[in-house]
Order: C-alpha cells, then sequence, then structure tokens
C-alpha cells in the first residue's frame, strides 16, 4: 500500500472558481437594456405579486426611507393593556357563561337554612302547610320558637337536585297534556325567589329557577307559535316569518295567547308573577306590534317588591328577557338603574347604628347586587353612538345643560360600572369631569380607589390630549398620596403606570415609587399587593430600553427588596430579560447587580428538577454571563466566570457556557501581545477543572476537544495532549445512556470523532506512545461499542484512513497558528518507522472498513457506505494492484445495492474512467 502523495494547495486552487469584479450589488437591479427587461420580465412578475414586501439587500435607499417610516408608525400605535375591570365582556344573547360564573362568583356553605316559602324543596312538604292564622298566632305566642320551626336545614346538593326534578316534572307534565301543573308547579319554583334568608345562595338560586322559567317561555312559544302554524287537524296552514305582526296570528293562537297572560294575571303574589310574565314575554308578540311597552309596566310592577336583593335580580332577569325581543329599546333599562340607584342610594345612607346595618353588611349586599347592575350596564351601552349614550347620560341625571358628569349625585357601584361601559371617546373627551364625578361619590357600596384605577385603564385604550393627561395625572396622585393603605396606593397606581411613562412624567415617578418605598418597608407586603406591585415593576421593565436607566431609578432597588415568591421571581426573569437585550454588558456595577438578582433567582428555583419555570431562568442566566464583557479586564472576566462557576452549579448548560467564555479569553488574550502567557493558561486550567463537572459525557467529548484546540494554538502541546486523552476517556466511558434516560446522539458522536481526528492532523506525535497511538486507540473504541452501527463505524474508519492519509504528507493541509509548534511533517521527516506505522495501521483500518460494510443489512444504505469507502480509498491511496481490486469490489457491491442510474454511483465510475481509463470498470446498463 502506498498512500497517494497531495499538493492542497494546487487542489485548492483548481477548484476555485473565477472572480469577476462588479460595480453593483448582485441582487440590486441595474440599468437594463431593452432585450435585457425582455429576459427578466418573469423575475419582476414575481416581484410584483409581494409589493409590500421590502427587502433590505434589493431596494434602494429611497425605499428603505419610506419602509422604515411604516415601521415607525406601526411602533407609534399604542397597545392597550386592558385590565379585567375594563375588558370582561359577556357576549350578547348568550347568557349560559355569565349564569356559570354567577354561581362561582357566590360560594355557599353544604348546608342551606330554608324557610317555609320553600316548602317544595322539601319532599314532605306537607307538615310545613299551616294556615297563615295559626302562623300568625304561633309567632305572637313564641318568636323566637316560631323563628327556628320555620326553617330547616337542607344540603347543598340536595336542593340543587330537588329543583333539578322539579324542572323534569314540569316538562313531562307538559308532555302529557297536563299544563295547569306546569303552571302550578313554575308557579311554586318563581315562588322560591322570595326567600333571600341565605344570601350567599341566591345567586345560584336565581339561576336554577329562571332556567326553569326559560323552559315554560319556550314551551308556551312553542305551543302558541303551532297553534299559528297549524290547523286544529294538524295540516300546515303556513309558516311565520321572523319578522311577523300581530294581524298574522290566528284568532285560536291569539286567544290561547291571551289566557296565557290571564293566568299568569291571577297569580296572586307579586314576584312570582312578574317572573312568569317575563318567562313569557315574547308570546306578547302574537298580541301586539309593540311588545316592549310591556316592560315599562313590568318596571313599575318591580317598585312593590321590598327586598332589594330580589328587586335587583327581577330587574336582571327582565333585562336577559327583553334581549329575546326583536326590537331593541333601552328606555326600561334606565328607568332599571334609575330605580336601582334609589334603592342603593337608601342603602348606603341608612343609619349604621341600626340593627345589624353594618358597613360589612351593606357591602356583602351590594356585592350580591352588582352582577345585576353590572349585566344592565352592558345592555344599555351595547352598540350605541355617541349622541344616543349623550341622551341615556341625561336620562340618567349626569347630563345637564349641556354639562356632562360633574358634580352629580349618583352610588359609587353605578359610577364603575357606567365608567367600564361607556365608549372610549366619551371617557376620553370627559375625563376630568369624570374625576370630578368619582370624588364627589365616596359611599361603601364600591371602593372608590378601584374607580379611579379603572379610569385610568380607560384613559390608556386610546390617544387623547396631552393636556389632559396631565390634569387628571396631578389629580390621581394627589389623591393617592393620602393613601395609607398600600393595597390601594399600589392599585391606582398600576392603573397610571404607562400614562406615567408614555408622557415622561419623572416627577410623578419618582413621587410614586417613593410612595411605594415608604409604605412597602413601613407595613410590610402580602401576596395581594405583591401581585400590584409585580404588575408595576414589569411596565417599567418593559418601558425602559437600558437596565442601567432602571438601576438609575430611586427607590427602585429598595422596592425589588421587598419582594417575595413567584412575583420577585417573575420580576427578576424580566431585569435579566432586559439586561440581555441590548447587546454587551460592560458596566462593572450592572454586571453586579445582575449577578445578585441571577443569585437570588437560582436560589429560589430548583433546577435539579427542571421545569418551565426553572429552565427559563436557567436560559437567561446562561444568555447573561456570555454578554459580560469586561474588555481590556480580562482578570476580571475570569474572575467573573469563576464566581459563576460556584453560584450556579447545578445549571449543566451554563457550565459548558463558561468554559465556551473561557476559552474565548484565552483567544483574546493571545491576540493582546502586552498579556502574558499565565492568564492563558488560567483559563486553559479553568475549562479543564470546570468540564469534569458537566453531567453529559457527549458535552465533556466535545468540550475537551474545543479545549484542546485552543490549548494546541497556545503552544501549551502537553495540555493539549491531556484533553486528547480526557476526550478518548470520554468515548470509552459512553454507555447506550450517556448515563441519563437520553438516548446517545450517535451522529453527534461521530461527528466528535471526525472533528478529534482533524485536529490529530495539528498534534504532534507523541515520541514515548507513538504517531498512531491515538488513531490506533479510536480504532479499538471504534470496534468495542455496542451502540456503534456498521453505518456510523464505516464512517468513523473513513476518518481515520483520511487522518493517517493526511499524516503521511510531506506538507500538512494546516497546522497550529504557533511558529513554536512543529508538525509532525518536520518532526518525523525521513523517519522511515513513521511511515511504516502509518501504512500498517492503514491496512488494519481498511480490513476493518470492509467487514463493517458487509455487516450491513440495509441494502440501500451497504450500497452508499460502499461508495464513500471508495471514495475514501481513491483519495488516500494510490490505485495500485493492491487498492484497484479493493475499489473495484466495493463499485460492485454498489452497483449490486442502487439503481443504476444513481447519481454518487455515477459520479464514483466516472472518476475511476478519468484516473484509470484502461481499468475494466463500466458505467451500468441503462435499461
Amino acid at each position: 500500500m502506498e498512500f497517494r502523495p497531495r499538493n492542497y494547495r494546487a487542489e485548492q486552487e483548481s477548484h476555485e472558481l473565477s472572480r469577476v469584479a462588479t460595480d453593483s450589488h448582485p441582487l440590486c437591479y441595474p440599468s437594463l437594456s431593452h432585450t435585457e427587461v425582455q429576459s427578466t420580465s418573469q423575475v419582476h412578475v414575481v416581484d410584483d405579486r409581494n409589493n409590500d414586501f421590502f427587502d433590505p439587500l434589493r431596494g434602494t435607499a429611497s425605499n428603505a426611507e419610506v419602509s422604515g417610516k411604516n415601521l415607525q408608525d406601526v411602533d407609534d400605535i399604542p397597545v392597550p393593556e386592558l385590565s379585567s375591570e375594563a375588558g370582561n365582556q359577556l357576549p350578547n344573547k348568550e347568557s349560559t357563561p355569565f349564569r356559570r360564573l354567577l354561581m362561582q362568583r357566590f360560594p355557599v356553605s353544604k348546608m342551606i337554612s330554608i324557610s317555609s316559602m320553600s316548602e317544595i324543596i322539601v319532599k314532605g312538604g306537607k307538615k310545613f302547610e299551616k294556615s297563615l292564622t295559626s302562623k300568625h298566632l304561633e309567632e305572637l305566642d313564641d318568636p323566637q320558637k316560631f323563628a327556628d320551626e320555620d326553617k330547616k336545614v337542607i344540603t347543598r346538593q340536595e336542593y340543587v337536585s330537588r329543583i333539578h326534578d322539579l324542572k323534569d316534572e314540569i316538562r313531562h307534565a307538559w308532555i302529557a297534556g297536563d299544563r295547569v301543573t306546569s303552571l302550578k308547579l313554575s308557579i311554586k319554583v318563581a315562588r322560591l325567589l322570595t326567600d333571600t334568608s341565605v344570601l350567599h345562595f341566591y345567586p345560584t338560586l336565581f339561576v336554577l329557577a329562571t332556567d326553569i322559567m326559560d323552559m315554560l317561555g319556550n314551551m308556551v312559544w312553542e305551543r302558541i307559535k303551532r297553534k299559528a302554524e297549524y290547523s286544529e287537524d294538524g295540516n300546515l296552514l303556513y309558516f311565520l316569518p321572523e319578522n311577523f305582526e300581530a294581524s298574522d296570528i290566528c284568532s285560536d293562537a291569539k286567544e290561547t295567547c291571551n289566557n296565557w297572560f290571564c293566568k299568569i294575571g291571577a297569580v296572586q303574589e307579586l314576584l312570582p308573577r312578574i317572573y312568569l310574565e317575563l318567562a313569557i314575554l315574547p308570546c306578547w308578540r302574537f298580541l301586539l306590534d309593540q311588545p316592549v311597552d310591556s316592560l315599562q309596566r313590568l318596571v313599575r310592577m318591580t317598585r312593590g317588591l321590598a327586598d332589594p336583593v330580589a328587586f335587583v335580580y327581577c330587574h336582571l332577569y327582565m333585562a336577559h328577557c327583553a334581549q329575546k325581543l326583536p326590537s331593541r329599546d333601552i328606555g326600561y333599562l334606565v328607568t332599571c338603574v334609575n330605580d336601582i340607584r334609589v334603592l342603593l342610594t337608601r342603602i348606603v345612607s341608612t343609619d349604621e347604628s341600626a340593627h345589624g346595618n353594618t358597613t360589612e353588611n351593606k357591602r356583602l349586599l351590594v356585592s350580591l347586587m352588582e352582577p345585576a347592575i353590572e349585566y344592565i350596564m352592558k345592555c344599555i351601552f351595547k352598540d350605541l353612538s355617541q349622541r344616543q349614550v349623550m341622551n341615556v347620560l341625561a336620562e340618567l341625571g349626569l347630563r345637564r345643560d349641556k354639562q356632562l358628569f360633574g358634580r352629580f349625585s349618583c352610588v359609587s357601584i353605578l359610577v364603575h360600572h357606567l365608567l367600564k361601559e361607556l365608549p372610549t371617546e366619551v371617557v376620553c373627551s370627559n375625563a376630568v369631569e369624570i374625576f370630578h364625578l368619582i370624588e364627589c361619590n365616596n359611599d361603601c357600596s364600591f371602593n372608590q380607589h378601584m374607580n379611579y384605577r379603572l379610569l385610568g385603564f380607560r384613559l390608556y385604550e386610546s390617544r387623547f390630549q396631552v393636556d389632559v393627561v396631565n390634569v387628571v395625572v396631578d389629580k390621581a396622585i394627589q389623591v393617592i398620596s393620602q393613601y395609607d393603605s398600600l393595597d390601594e396606593y399600589l392599585k391606582v397606581v398600576d392603573a397610571y403606570m404607562e400614562l406615567v411613562l408614555q408622557h415622561l412624567m419623572d416627577k410623578h415617578l419618582n413621587t410614586i415609587l417613593e410612595g411605594i418605598s415608604e409604605r412597602a418597608w413601613n407595613k410590610g407586603i402580602n401576596e395581594d399587593e405583591l401581585a400590584s406591585l409585580q404588575s408595576i415593576l414589569l411596565k417599567l421593565l418593559s418601558f425602559f430600553k437600558c437596565l442601567e436607566d432602571v438601576f438609575a431609578l430611586d427607590h427602585f432597588r429598595k422596592i425589588l427588596d421587598v419582594m417575595y415568591g413567584n412575583s420577585r421571581i417573575d420580576v427578576n426573569m424580566n431585569i435579566l430579560d432586559l439586561a440581555t437585550r441590548n447587546g454587551p454588558i460592560c458596566n462593572p456595577t450592572t454586571i453586579q447587580l445582575v449577578f445578585e438578582i441571577s443569585q437570588a433567582l437560582y436560589d429560589t428555583l430548583d433546577f435539579m428538577n427542571v421545569t418551565d419555570g426553572a429552565s427559563q431562568a436557567a436560559s437567561l442566566i446562561t444568555r447573561f454571563v456570555i454578554m459580560v464583557d469586561y474588555g481590556a479586564e480580562m482578570e476580571c472576566h475570569l474572575a467573573f466566570l469563576v464566581d459563576c462557576r460556584g453560584a450556579f452549579s447545578s445549571i449543566n448548560n451554563l457550565k459548558e457556557t463558561l468554559v465556551h467564555s473561557s476559552n474565548c479569553l484565552a483567544f483574546k488574550a493571545l491576540k493582546d501581545t502586552k498579556r502574558h502567557m499565565s492568564f492563558f493558561k488560567s483559563c486553559i486550567t479553568f475549562s479543564e477543572v470546570t468540564i469534569p463537572s458537566i453531567f453529559a459525557l457527549s458535552r465533556q467529548l466535545n468540550l475537551y476537544i474545543e479545549t484542546a484546540e485552543v490549548a494546541l494554538v497556545g503552544g501549551l502541546v502537553s495540555h493539549s495532549d491531556g484533553l486528547i486523552d480526557s476526550s478518548v476517556s470520554c468515548l470509552q466511558s459512553l454507555d447506550k445512556t450517556d448515563g441519563s434516560r437520553t438516548q446517545i446522539d450517535v451522529d453527534g458522536i461521530v461527528s466528535s470523532i471526525r472533528k478529534l481526528c482533524g485536529l490529530l492532523v495539528m498534534v504532534p506525535g507523541n515520541p514515548d506512545l507513538g504517531v498512531t497511538y491515538i488513531p490506533n486507540t479510536l480504532l479499538s473504541l471504534i470496534n468495542s461499542q455496542p451502540w456503534m452501527t456498521p453505518r456510523k463505524r464505516s464512517q468513523s474508519f473513513c476518518s481515520i484512513i483520511l487522518l493517517l492519509a493526511t499524516l503521511s504528507q510531506d506538507k500538512l493541509p494546516y497546522h497550529a497558528d504557533n511558529v513554536e509548534i512543529l508538525d509532525n511533517a518536520i518532526i518525523y521527516f525521513g523517519d522511515a518507522s513513521y511511515g511504516n506505522d502509518l501504512v500498517s495501521l492503514s491496512k488494519f483500518v481498511l480490513q476493518n472498513l470492509l467487514s463493517a460494510i458487509q455487516q450491513e443489512t440495509s441494502q440501500a444504505a451497504r450500497g452508499v457506505m460502499a461508495l464513500e469507502a471508495c471514495n475514501c480509498i481513491a483519495s488516500s491511496f494510490v490505485l495500485n494492484h493492491e487498492i484497484l481490486p479493493i475499489c473495484l469490489t466495493l463499485i460492485e457491491t454498489a452497483k449490486s445495492c442502487l439503481a443504476a442510474r444513481d447519481k454518487y454511483l455515477q459520479s464514483t465510475i466516472n472518476f475511476f474512467d478519468r484516473q484509470l481509463p484502461t481499468s475494466p470498470v463500466a458505467l451500468p446498463s441503462c435499461s
């Protein structure tokens, strides 16, 4: 066997493309002639389909300016971040989500105390049936005993199950034709809504009972509609259109409809009568062309309801049922709100010294009424024009003589939900007046600071005049400065923070941060307050582009110190994200602060058990380490890497980053002629010590090879030899799972072996062990590893053959960039044993290569392996009588395994035909 001599420089020059100077960028369109324009018309047509796309490599400077301007315009458009107060909208005519939320909003205990008004719920309800006279006499004799006996305890689940049973009874009776029983049971269900003895359960009771009311209304509607469309014998008369009129209804259907309203009108109790008429409210369409007219009558009827909770929820059901009517009239809803305001005014103004009329009880009562108020407000302002909004405000008493809001009397909770539903344009154009309205209405129905908060969020929804913003923010800061409660202070500040930042109100920003700092340090901070503080700090971090500007803010670091838990984790991760967003971190003070924040984040999370939060934090810390740059102070940078290794010992990816950073520092030191070699050695030593602590052996392998290359360039041959030995040890230690549950990346390992072979070209051979010691070790290792497939062994053997062939050359293709290191071509020049050792090992590797090809079970893979081996052998050895038969055999193997027109096969055969025109190699038949 004889190695093929190579002239690497001549080969490189022969394969280089000729270069031609050009005056313009190859992707730009030069001035073309008419003929050239025609030849490139197809390209222009394609481009015309994407006129909105700006290619910075292809466009002119003017186009770039236009594109930049458009992008700037887009960036200037504010993207409002609505709070839960501002963004919670209910779907139109879709009450299911609202009802579900209503039941979840007021949880109740498992046991419910019910009064005799709900005797239908108790299956043995007859024992409660006493005459009114008997009840009055018993109450006069012993009021306490009567109160105790008048109640019964039942579980919540039993109550709900009983109502579901009643619903089934009503439906079955209806199907059986017993309409009277269905109506009687429905009246009893509606009567349940008069029982407000268990306030927290009333919303659930309302949902369950009105579901039955809706079912009854649907059944009555379908019955009357069928009478209008079909004759008594079942023949179809005609289908009613959606927009039918009362004149389209036959007398029989009208009589049935009128009969239902008369039956319901005969119900004695007021509340059940109203609910039942609301349930069949759409049936007025069979009698009247304007069924909405009856709503004002029903609103006046509700004024006879004494219980405030029952009163408000009756209005809620009225708003729900009115959505089923074809024409939309909000006049009755405005009347509802005015009536509710009168009721709320009476509640909040009642003397608190009265028995049981404490502020807490008032708040509980109002909180139960709030969902109804919210729903009615949504129904009023949905899809209204600005002129209609002004008319509604006038009817609500909030607009007089073109003066809007101002110091009108209202109730705080009504102001809140009014402000939530008003169009953005109205809010922005009357922001100062709305602020005055909030100031003038401070009562126990709703926390006033939540109205100030909502106003801040609403103002951020769209653009408005700067002077208006300044006035409102000034007033808001004045108001909240009087708050002792940190929670109230933070909630309001959170709403105005974007306005303060966008309009560069530095004075207000300092005032806000100072106020937060004082209140947080004096009284501590709880979980609810943490959420608001987190939101404020995240807005700060998202607004500033440079972390130094954030750290320069007074009180920022002091505020950061009071945070804890998940809120502190989120803020710390956002600080890290900001720190690594804009290029290298060079300021030593900033580096130290971010390092401390990273330490706090590391100490909080469990990096041994990888979670999403820990993984994200690890990535941010790693990116921070990558971005740190001490410039010429390389000793400080290396000390920083040492600190990071000790502080973040559980982050495996970070250890890899530390090795990469240390190697980069070593290279940087080599370029600095004033830098002493001891620093370079310190960097290599740091990498040597750090690599073994990395968990995955496959990652250790690549880092050992990388560091060995760096050490070699610096002239540290002994270090390089030791690192190469360590990389081989890693290969020998690899098992099927690489010490973890993760499958070995065999392709990656083979790639590392090839990289190691490439490095060995530069490494001087060891005089004691011989130049073939490492390649021989690799050969044994490859054969001994069970996870090495024949295909991967073949690729590795080819790499070793190419390495040995390269080492045999008089002039190597590349060498270490260090004049003090002599390559093998110089060290072993004229040494016959050197070449003999290379040839001897090559023969052995070649045998293993041919054996691996024969062991491959896949025919297609074996054909490709044969071609790869053939090309490797042909480029490494002289095609003499010893090598040529091997190549021919491999080609025949490829012919038997691959298609006749396989391009790889044909190019290989053509190569041999050019090298040996008289060789017995021929192209396969194409038949």
